[in-house]
This record gives structure tokens, C-alpha cells and sequence, in this order.
């Protein structure tokens, strides 16, 4: 299944609480994401210092021209990514140049999605009251979609009372309920059905409420659910094997992103990455490996070298961290 968004990162934050290479440290070179204010960033240098909640440098590279639905890597533009992190003043800064409230990234994503996702109840409100569309075409995730899976419950409701249709269905025919489900909410689920959601939908798999509910060992949520009682016994006679085997999205480990963060920002700054790439590919050799045996791979730092007379010449390597006693 699709799982609506991957949690971004801040990585200029990330890389302050990393060694840094001492030329950076001293200022012999530029620091990542940071440029001067009379030019133009980059996508990662954008995204980054938007993220960082920058509105001075934000205004700087308005003021020197840059398109106000300029989108940086992964989350979009800075009116989404200010949605993102909930920033209004930065949301006002960027629709007041005149970023548009509705655009979409490459993922098919608005600034409401965004905002509703992390469940960013003000920056939700702002949104729907400077003319962000609650609704979307048909088989589109919307807001909705998102505040329910991610459990937000009171964004959910507010995206309810402003004309949210509480059966839109996802690419796959997937209901908004079937997100409550999925997630395992059942106080969601509760919500929804009282607002009058329809359990029987069933998106392109053939799979509704019900069924997810009994994939994933969901009880109580499928005796809501079903549409009579005794379509929750027949489905609760059925042999666990008939649902099929729960497949669930997982997180990218959080120290492969961390070093996936750090790569985009070393690349940004045509600095080499390819002892980066070792050192994230070994990582993931560990994880494969750790997968077969249920464990979890010994903790590890990444540490970046590099000297003031070769500042673009770095070291780069993967050291263990020490047990914990």
C-alpha cells in the first residue's frame, strides 16, 4: 500500500550534531546550505533553510528573484513546506508574493496535504481560509486521507466540517475509513462512522474495512465495521490464512535517512559522495543481514574529515558505537 508521505529530514541540523570537517568549522569554506542572499538556491540548500524556518533568507531570495513556487527536494514548495512545519509567517510570506495554494509536487501533493499529515491544525485553518481546496478529483489522496492515517483527529474534523467528503477514495479505490483501519484507529474509525462513513466500500484489490481490519488482527475495529453482525461472524469463521499475510509500510531507518540527508547535501555542493555511498550501502548490507537473523545492527556514527589546505578532499567513515552497559 502507499504510504502517503516519508517523514522528512532537517539536515543542516543533523549535520551540526555531527563532526564537521574543520575547514567548514573555520570558515576556509562555505557551510552547507548556506548561500549569499543576492543569489539563487538550490533545490536541497532550499529545502533545508526553508525547513529551518528561515523567513529573512526566505524574503532575500524572493526579493532576488526567485519563483515563488519554486520547489525544493522532497516536500515541494515553501508554502509547503512552511505547511509542513507549520510555519505561518513563512506561509504568508510566500502567498503574499503569490505562491499558489493549490499546487501540487511531484507526488501529487498540496500544502493542506502537508499541513494535515502533520496534523498542523492552524496552519490547516490558515490554509482553507486563503483558498486551499478541501475537495480533489476523484481517486486522489486528499487532506483527509492523510489526518486520518496519521491520527488527527481534531484536523480530521475540521476538514469535515469545511466540506471534506468523508468516502473520497485513493488511487486504489481505498476509503478514508480504510486508513483509520489500517493504522489500527479504532477511536478514528468510531469518528468516522458517527459522521456517517460507508463501511462497504472496497477499493480495486477487492479489500474494504472489514477485511483489513481482519488482516491485521484488528477485532474490535471489524465489529464496527461490518455491515451486519453476521457478516463480522462469517468473516471472524474464516482461517487467519484466508486474509492473506499483513504487509505494512516501513520507515527507512533513521540512520540510512540521516546519511540519505547528508549525501544530498554534499551532492548539492559538488563534493564527492562516493565514500558516503559505501558507507550507506554497508549499512543496509547490515540491516538485510539483521532482518534474517530479527536483530537489530549495532549503532553506528558517520564521521567527515576533511583539512584546510583540500577542503573538497574528505574522509569518510562508519565507526561503532560502544555498547551500552
Amino acid at each position: 500500500m502507499y504510504h502517503p508521505h516519508r517523514s522528512a529530514r532537517l539536515a543542516a541540523a543533523l549535520l551540526l550534531s555531527l563532526p564537521l570537517p574543520a575547514a567548514w568549522a573555520q570558515g576556509a569554506v562555505e557551510r552547507p546550505a548556506t548561500v549569499a542572499a543576492s543569489s539563487l538556491p538550490d533545490a536541497t540548500t532550499f529545502r533545508v533553510k526553508m525547513e529551518l524556518g528561515s523567513l529573512d533568507q526566505a524574503r532575500a531570495w524572493l526579493d532576488a528573484g526567485l519563483d515563488p513556487d519554486f520547489m525544493g527536494d522532497r516536500i515541494g514548495s515553501g508554502l509547503m513546506i512552511a505547511a509542513w512545519e507549520g510555519n505561518i509567517p513563512l506561509m504568508e510570506l510566500f502567498a503574499g508574493r503569490g505562491a499558489d495554494v493549490n499546487r501540487t509536487n511531484r507526488l501529487g501533493e498540496t500544502a493542506l496535504m502537508h499541513a494535515a499529515w502533520k496534523g498542523r491544525k492552524e496552519a490547516v485553518r490558515w490554509l482553507l481560509a486563503h483558498g486551499a481546496r478541501v475537495e480533489r478529483e476523484a481517486r486522489q489522496w486528499t487532506a483527509l486521507h492523510y489526518a486520518v492515517f496519521a491520527g488527527h483527529g481534531e484536523v480530521a474534523d475540521l476538514l469535515l466540517e469545511r466540506g471534506a467528503d468523508i468516502n473520497a477514495r485513493s488511487p486504489n479505490g481505498s476509503s478514508v475509513l480504510m486508513m483509520a483501519v489500517y493504522e489500527g484507529r479504532e477511536d478514528m474509525a468510531r469518528r468516522l462512522l458517527a459522521r456517517g462513513a460507508d463501511s462497504g466500500i472496497k477499493n480495486e484489490n477487492g479489500d474494504g474495512a472489514l477485511e483489513w481490519a481482519m488482516k491485521f488482527n484488528h477485532t474490535r475495529i471489524a465489529r464496527l465495521v461490518a455491515t451486519t453482525p453476521d457478516a463480522f461472524r462469517e468473516a471472524a469463521a474464516k482461517p487467519k490464512a484466508d486474509w492473506g499475510q499483513p504487509q505494512k509500510s516501513e520507515a527507512v531507518p533513521k540512520d540510512i535517512e540521516d546519511l540519505l540527508d547528508i549525501r544530498e547535501i554534499l551532492a548539492a555542493r559538488h563534493l564527492s559522495v562516493d565514500k558516503i555511498d559505501r558507507g550507506i550501502a554497508a549499512l543496509r548490507a547490515k540491516y538485510a543481514r539483521a532482518s534474517l537473523k530479527h536483530e537489530e545492527p549495532p549503532p553506528v556514527a558517520l564521521e567527515i574529515s576533511a583539512t584546510r589546505a583540500e577542503p573538497r578532499k574528505q574522509r569518510v567513515q562508519m565507526v561503532p558505537e560502544p555498547a551500552a552497559r
